[in-house]
């Protein structure tokens, strides 16, 4: 009997080490997530194990996670989600390397990531995102994820983002990561903002410098996704005829 005890103990304790194993596991398989807003990616950078499924979920519009095919791993397949506006879009990424990705209807403003799988490495390490910016990989692989947010603001450990110096190289460039760079997350101002923009776009200007300090504004409010392709474009139509 005490034989028969002590081996159903060992059994027990087994089982117990066994069942911790697999939740350890699980856990350490949980899924990413990376939310599509207002012409954003968060987190813009991302870390994973080779293997891991990652899923691109809507938070706001209509959006899509795109592979440019140039600058993922060289024995990688390309995703691409094709623009949706609502659920989500999920993808195993494999091949260890860096992925640069971005949002079919807003690269123009600057709507990249990037995925870090394993350890850096790529065409995607040989230059420059040709839109937008995205995060140093090393720093990816470092801190393991970097948010939207703490990117553009200038407040990670690599400077600028969509909403920073990256807007350099899009056809909104060169608002830097100043103020006008840092509004989108300045609460207050916003109001403020809402009201000059409201004014400046509501009324007619008989000066050509007033004309284009409103197309300003008008590119601003769309490079915040504060306004949908379609309205932009009347918009800005409207004040280059009316120049």
């Amino acid at each position: 009997m005490t034989h028969n005890r002590r081996q159903f103990l060992r059994a027990l304790g087994a089982g117990a080490v066994a069942s911790a194993g697999l939740t350890q596991q699980a856990t350490a398989q949980e899924t990413p997530v990376v939310q599509m807003g207002n012409n954003y990616f968060d987190p813009i950078g991302l870390h994973v194990e080779p293997g891991t499924t990652v899923r691109f979920e809507i938070a706001a519009g209509s959006h899509s996670a795109t592979a440019y095919s140039n600058r993922i791993p060289s024995d990688a397949t390309a995703f691409d989600s094709g623009t949706i506006s609502e659920g989500s879009f999920e993808y195993t990424f494999e091949a260890p390397g860096t992925y640069d990705y971005y949002c079919i209807p807003h690269k123009s403003v600057g709507m990249v990531g990037r995925v870090v799988v394993g350890s850096p490495g790529g065409p995607a390490e040989d230059g420059r995102i040709p839109d937008g910016d995205v995060p140093k990989s090393d720093d990816i692989v470092e801190q393991g994820s970097i948010p939207y947010e703490t990117f553009a603001d200038g407040d990670g450990s690599t400077a600028g983002g969509p909403m920073g110096h990256g807007m350099g190289s899009g056809p909104m460039g060169g608002w830097g990561g100043g103020w006008l760079g840092r509004l989108p997350f300045v609460g207050g101002s916003l109001a403020v903002l809402g009201g000059v923009l409201y004014w400046a776009l509501g009324s007619r200007h008989d000066g050509s410098k007033s004309d284009d300090a409103a197309i300003e504004t008008l590119d601003a409010r769309y490079a915040r996704g504060e306004l949908d392709e379609e309205e932009y474009r009347r918009r800005r139509t409207q004040l280059e005829d009316d120049k």
